[in-house]
Order: C-alpha cells, then structure tokens, then sequence
C-alpha cells in the first residue's frame, strides 16, 4: 500500500485530538469536538480547515490563456487579473475529469485548484494537451492552502493581518505579503458562508494556522462538517457528484455553459429531502412508480435545517416529478424534489463596503 501523505499542519492536527482518517490520499482529520458541533461553529462564527491537500498548478507564457482556453469549461476570455472562476474539466466525452477554480493572476498567467485525488491525473491530462512553449508547474507539494469561513471570517482576517479586506469581492482575490512571506488570499470557500481561503508556501501554513487559532472567535474544522456544509448549500463533491459518466449541464451546472455545449442529456443531479434524521446513502437507489430510475450521489443529515437532505442522479424524464422513494439498506425513504441551495441564508455573497 502506498504510504497516505500529510500535510504541513498534520502533527498539529493529531497533538490537538483529531480523529485522522485516508482521504484522497492524505492523512486528514475528520472532526475534532464532533461534526454537528464544528458545523454550528462555522455557521454562527468562525471554523478554519486544513484544505492542504488540494492540489496547484501554474500556467504562464504567451499563449497560456488561449492553450487553456480549449481545455476548460470557464471562459477565459472575461477573467480579469484578480478575478477566479469555478469550473470544470471535461475529458474528450463531455464527462468531468475534475471541477477546479481558475485563478487569472496576469495576462496570460494562471493558477488552477484542482481536487487532491485528481491532482497527478489533472497535471498529465492538461500538460499532454498544452501548446510547447509554456510553463506548466505542478505547485501542489510546495504550497499549503488554510479555508477561514463563517460569517466573522472577516473580522478574524482582519485582526490577524492588521488590515482591511472589505474591499475584497466574491470570487476575487489579491496577492499580499504577510510576516515576510507572499501569499494569496481568495474571498471563496466551500461552505456558504462569507470565508477566504489562503494560498501560501507550505512552510508558513503552522505559523499562520496557530495565529487563526487563537483568536477566540475560531475553531479548528475537519472534513466532516465540511461536506455537511458544502451539501447544505448543494456544492458538489468531485467523485460523488461529479464524475466521468456525467457531463457539467447533467450535473446541473447548465447554467455556466454556452447554450449549445455538452447537450446530450440523459441523467440530472436532482436536490432531495427527507423527513426525519435517518439519510440516504451514496449508491441508494432512487425510485418512481415503482420503477428505479437513479441513485443518490450525496446524502446527510442537516445540522442546520433539521432534517435530511440528498443529492441524486436521476433518468432525465423522471426528473420533474416531486416524489420519490430512496430504497436504503434498512427501509424505504419518502422524499421530495427541492431546490438548491437547500440552505439559504449564507453569508458568503455578502456585500462588505
């Protein structure tokens, strides 16, 4: 078996009484204090994640923009320097190789995030089918990445590096300098709620990590809360939600394509909910009349909503109807279609200024 990776905050994260668990190939921690209590935590306050195994590629040389261009779904044409744009990747079907956030640092210089898992697979998808002349640089192993969200994270940023950030806008970003090193800071995340993600070299993220931390405001999130989080506000997960099989437009994600791109559908990712605390399961099945048409992708119970939610691939004729039966391993669930995001009061599009 290969050896699972860390990260730079991995001791920390085991010193501080975390629960580590094999996640994409890294060591992670799954919850501290517990997932519904650091849910509630980021909801009402401030929790920072250790999103460290992420992986960053650089693209820079004349010609990057339109070489890229061709291989991603996000138009490059409209992204300014300072701006990012989520995304994916499609492989030569239309089906998604990965959903990544595209970041315009220059003219013809670019940051791209990819999900860990996909990270070695992305780089030798994208390098094999780049022009020769530019540099493509996996950044992954030098660069650690530290999620502050929840609707204080901008007092926390604040009081941390001393400075105003209200003038930062959703899905915008600035490149700083902060205790002698140059980092990235992204008004995004992955979670609902007003939060900023920071991009810096992987030998800094215990320094800043430990400065997050003590202020009384915040608490340390593992990857629990952060999918009940994410499903809360119906973002996908790379390799549940999101596969090779499924298009973007399938995956419900239309509404960032052009009219006439990846057409064939045949499948829809559908929001569900559930009475109840008792959730559906990947890989439940999906039923209507009697017939199976489709399988849950994610599903969980809400801290915040009270009750169960779930994401689900479903045939593309069945996908208007408003009941449905989810067959799991112990009994039959009522649910019923909803609309995304299942939770609506997220701060994260907040206006600041």
């Amino acid at each position: 078996m290969t050896a699972l990776r860390t990260t730079p905050l991995t001791e920390w994260h085991r010193e501080n009484g975390a629960k580590l668990v094999p996640f994409a190939g890294f060591e992670m921690p799954v919850q501290y204090a517990g997932i519904i209590a650091e849910h509630k935590q980021t909801r009402e306050k401030v929790g920072v994640f250790d999103i460290s195994h992420m992986g960053e590629f650089k693209l820079s040389g004349k010609g990057a923009k339109d070489g890229l261009n061709k291989l991603v779904s996000q138009n490059l044409d409209t992204l300014a320097p300072g701006k990012c744009r989520y995304g994916f990747l499609p492989n030569d079907k239309g089906g998604v190789l990965d959903d990544l956030i595209i970041y315009c640092l220059a003219e013809d210089s670019y940051m791209l995030v990819v999900n860990g898992a996909c990270e070695e697979g992305d780089f030798n998808w994208i390098d094999s089918r780049l022009p020769e002349g530019l540099n493509f640089e996996n950044i992954s192993y030098e660069t650690a990445k530290i999620d502050l969200q929840g609707p204080l994270a901008l007092d926390v940023l604040e009081s941390v590096f001393g400075r105003d950030f209200k003038h930062l806008k959703y899905f915008n970003f600035e490149e700083t300098e902060f205790d002698g090193y140059k980092l990235i800071i992204s008004r995004t995340g992955y979670t609902g709620e007003l939060g900023y993600e920071f991009y810096l070299p992987a030998d800094k993220a215990l320094s800043l990590w430990e400065k997050l931390v003590a202020d009384e405001r915040v608490e340390p999130i593992g990857l629990g809360a952060r999918d009940t989080l994410r499903l809360e506000c119906g973002y996908p997960l790379y390799g549940q939600d999101l596969d090779t099989e499924h298009n973007p437009r399938e995956g419900g994600y239309g509404f960032l394509l052009p009219a006439d791109a990846y057409t064939d559908v045949t499948e829809l990712l559908i929001p569900l909910t559930i009475e109840g605390r008792r959730s559906a399961r990947h890989d439940d099945i999906v039923m209507l009349d009697g017939k199976e048409v489709g399988k849950v992708t994610s599903g969980s119970f809400s801290p915040t909503l009270g009750y169960s939610i779930a994401l689900a691939y479903v045939a593309a004729d069945a996908a208007e109807a408003d009941n449905f039966i989810i067959k799991t391993a112990r009994k039959e669930l009522e649910a019923k279609k909803a609309e995304l995001p299942f939770y609506k009061e997220g701060t994260a599009r907040k206006k600041l200024d």
